[in-house]
C-alpha cells in the first residue's frame, strides 16, 4: 500500500473530525479538483492539535506538490513532517518523514542529500511499517545515484526496490522501478533493455492498474517514447509521447508535461525539423525552471546545443554548452559533463582550435576515468554506443557477448572461441 493511502486508512487516524476532512481532500483530490483539496488539508492543518492527524495531512500536502512539481513547497512540508515525527518519538513516522525529506531533495536535484537521507531512513528499520517503506527508499536512493551517474551503485538499489516490491506484492512500487530502470539503461545505451523495463511498467498498468492513478500509464509511455527514440522508431517514439503528454495536461502534471516537451523536441531534432525543435526546447526549459528541475535543464541545453550544431552555428552551440556544463558540475552529474566534453570536442575540431580541442579531450578522458564504465572483461567502454549488457548479482556491469563468450569457454576450455 502506497504512503498516500495509508494517511487516508491507517487504524490510527486520529480524531474523526481529522479523518473526515483527510478524506473530503482525498476525494477532491481525486476528482481532479487539486485547489480545493489543498485548502481543506491546509485548514486541517491550521486547526487539528493532533500530532498525528497533522502528519498524515502534511503527507498529504507533500504528495500532492510533488505531484503539481511544486518541489519547494514539498521539501517545506517534509521538513514540517520530520519536526511533527520528532515530537511524536515514533520510529515509524521519523522514517516515513526522512523519506519525503529525500523524495523532495531527489526532486530538487540535491542527490546528494538524497543518498544521506535515504541512509537514514534504512539505518532506523526495525518496525513493520518501516520495513514496508525499505522499497521506496531503495527506489530513491537509486535515482539519485543515477543522478550522480554513480551507476554500480544505482542498480543495486533498483535491485534492492524490486526485490521488495516484489516481496511485499506492491505493483506500483514494481512499476515505477522499472521506468527507473529504463532510464538507467538508456544512459548506458542498452536500448533493448531501455525498451524492455518501460515495456514491463505498461504490462503491470494493464494487469493490475485499473484503481490505480493513471500517472503510471503516462510514466511508462513517455520512459517508452524515449526508449524508441534511441532506437529510432520516431513513429512510435511520437505516438508514447502523445498518449503521456494528454494524461499529464488533464491532470495538470508539470513535472511530465516539461519531460514530455523536451521528448518531443529531441524527437523533432532526430527528424532535422530545428524549427519545430527549438520552440519546444523553450516550453520545457520554462516548466524545468519553474519546477527546479536542474537535471532537466542540463538535457534541454544539450539538446538546443545539438541543434546549433545541425545548424552549424557553432559559437551559439558552445554557449548552450556551457551552460549545460555549469549546471552539471554543480549537481555532480558526470556523465552530462561527459556528453559535453564530446559535443565541445567535435565543435572544437570543425573550428581548427588546436589547444581547445586537446583541453576538450583530455577533459573527456578525466570524465571517463571518473564514470569507471568500462567492461572488466575486456576492457573496452560501455555506454559508448547501442550494446546488450549484463549485470551480474554483485551489480558489476558487462558487455553480454562477454559473459557468454567467458561462460561458453568455462564450459568448454578446449574449445577456440573467436573474438
Amino acid at each position: 500500500m502506497n504512503i498516500f493511502m495509508r494517511h487516508l486508512l491507517g487504524a490510527d487516524m486520529g480524531q474523526d473530525q481529522t479523518k473526515q476532512q483527510i478524506e473530503k481532500g482525498l476525494k477532491l483530490y481525486q476528482a481532479n479538483q487539486t485547489d480545493k483539496a489543498l485548502h481543506v488539508w491546509s485548514k486541517v492543518l491550521e486547526k487539528t492539535s493532533d500530532p498525528g492527524g497533522k502528519f498524515r495531512v502534511l503527507g498529504c500536502l507533500i504528495t500532492a506538490h510533488s505531484e503539481m512539481g511544486k518541489y519547494k513547497e514539498m521539501l517545506k512540508y517534509a521538513l514540517a513532517q520530520i519536526d511533527t515525527a520528532r515530537e511524536m518519538e515514533d520510529p515509524d513516522y521519523l522514517t516515513e518523514g526522512y523519506l519525503n525529506l529525500a523524495r523532495s531533495n531527489e526532486k530538487l536535484c540535491d542527490f546528494q542529500k538524497t543518498v544521506s537521507y535515504c541512509k537514514t531512513c534504512l539505518n532506523m528499520q526495525g518496525t513493520t511499517v518501516s520495513l514496508q517503506l525499505n522499497g521506496q527508499v531503495c527506489l530513491s536512493m537509486g535515482n539519485a545515484f543515477l543522478g550522480l551517474s554513480v551507476f554500480q551503485k544505482a542498480l543495486e538499489s533498483y535491485e534492492k526496490a524490486l526485490r521488495y516490491a516484489h516481496n511485499n506484492d506492491d505493483k506500483m512500487l514494481e512499476c515505477r522501478v522499472c521506468c527507473s530502470l529504463g532510464s538507467f539503461y538508456v544512459q548506458l545505451k542498452d536500448y533493448e533493455k531501455a525498451l524492455f523495463f518501460p515495456c514491463k511498467a505498461a504490462e503491470l498498468v494493464n494487469d493490475y492498474g485499473k484503481s490505480w492513478s493513471l500517472k503510471y500509464r503516462a510514466m511508462s509511455q513517455y520512459h517508452m517514447s524515449v526508449a524508441y527514440l534511441k532506437l529510432d522508431r520516431l513513429p512510435d517514439a511520437m505516438e508514447c509521447c502523445e498518449e503521456s503528454m494528454k494524461i499529464a495536461l488533464q491532470h495538470g502534471d508539470r513535472p511530465l508535461q516539461a519531460l514530455c516537451l523536451l521528448n518531443f523536441a529531441d524527437i523533432h531534432r532526430c527528424r532535422n525539423d530545428v524549427d519545430k525543435a527549438f520552440p519546444r526546447y523553450e516550453s520545457s526549459m520554462c516548466i524545468m525552471t519553474e519546477i527546479g528541475n536542474r537535471l532537466g535543464q542540463v538535457h534541454v541545453y544539450l539538446g538546443v546545443g545539438r541543434c546549433l550544431l545541425q545548424q552549424k552555428e557553432l559559437d551559439k552551440a558552445l554557449d548552450s554548452l556551457q551552460r549545460a556544463l555549469e549546471l552539471a558540475e554543480s549537481l555532480g552529474t558526470k556523465l552530462c559533463s561527459l556528453k559535453v566534453h564530446c559535443l565541445r570536442e567535435g565543435i572544437y575540431r570543425m573550428k581548427e582550435s588546436q589547444e581547445e580541442l586537446r583541453e576538450q579531450v583530455v577533459k573527456f578522458l578525466q570524465c571517463v576515468e571518473e564514470l569507471e564504465l568500462y567492461c572488466g572483461m575486456c576492457g573496452e567502454s560501455i555506454g559508448e554506443k547501442n550494446q546488450q549488457l549484463q549485470a551480474l548479482p554483485c551489480s558489476h556491469i558487462f558487455h553480454l557477448k562477454c559473459v557468454c563468450r567467458t561462460m561458453v569457454q568455462k564450459d568448454a576450455p578446449n574449445v577456440a572461441v573467436p573474438p
